[in-house]
């Protein structure tokens, strides 16, 4: 079986699954849990309190620190190098460390990605969020985007979250299904929509989506674009259960967002 014979094979399984679903279930309730009425401190739970601005300054990453404890915040989300420096912050409070890798292009060759996942996991990261080739995806090279993720995977230890970006506003919607199922494949415990640095971010629309591909065991993330507490909801109504936000503040307290993290 050639690469486009197996690219129209899992297009055409996974939407005959997902039609079947549609059918069975109709207007039922997607695979998130139902929050119609959620606190700010439930929502906090949600969130992976997020700072990845190549500009960012050692106060931020303070300010960071100082807000998720706070808030009681499910992670901090970082670039690598940080992940020291939040590590010693934020010990012995309960709140995980993410750290990126591949960050934002996920275009650097696999070996790169896997000795930056490694370096972030000796440094105290309890999370990875690992870009997808992109162009590798696009050039319907679906063996090199599984490897690149399951390198990833190999690197992790026995309780690392693994999440997969798969950069939505990039992808068609068969693209989008193959990022999701190759995923799923290669051992990722969670697909993300987006970065935020190359525009778009998470919708409702993508999240549905993601979710019904993946099921209900594996995690969905939605990340970017996240501007208020009812959008956050929406987001978690529709099958997301982790929200990347680089406001996070703004956003469970009510204030609303402008920008796009």
């Amino acid at each position: 079986m050639d690469q486009n014979e197996l690219i129209d094979k899992i297009t055409k399984e996974v939407m005959a699954r997902l039609n079947e679903q549609a059918k069975t279930q109709g207007k039922q309730e997607p695979a998130g849990q139902s929050k119609a009425q959620m606190t700010s401190a439930e929502l906090a739970k949600y969130i992976d309190h997020t700072l990845l601005k190549p500009e960012a300054v050692q106060s931020q990453f303070e300010k960071l620190c100082e807000e998720a404890v706070a808030y009681k915040f499910k992670s901090v989300c970082v670039n690598s190098s940080w992940v020291p420096f939040v590590v010693k912050k934020l010990r012995g409070t309960g709140i995980l460390i993410c750290s990126v890798i591949g960050f934002p292009l996920g275009e650097m060759d696999t070996r790169s990605k896997a000795f930056e996942a490694r370096s972030a996991l000796n440094s105290g990261a309890d999370e990875l969020d690992m870009v997808i080739n992109v162009g590798a995806l696009k050039s319907r090279n679906l063996k090199l985007v599984e490897e690149d993720i399951r390198a990833i995977k190999r690197a992790c230890r026995t309780k690392t979250i693994l999440k997969v970006i798969i950069e939505t506003v990039l992808l068609t919607e068969e693209e989008k299904i193959l990022a999701c199922e190759i995923s799923k494949k290669a051992g990722a415990d969670f697909v993300k929509t987006s970065t935020g640095f190359l525009g778009g971010g998470a919708t409702v629309e993508d999240i549905l989506l993601m979710r019904r591909i993946v099921g209900p065991k594996m995690g969905v993330k939605a990340s970017c674009a996240i501007r208020d507490f009812n959008q956050a909801v929406a987001l978690i109504n529709a099958g997301a259960n982790r929200l990347g936000c680089g406001s996070s503040v703004a956003v469970i307290t009510g204030a609303g967002v402008k920008g796009n993290y």
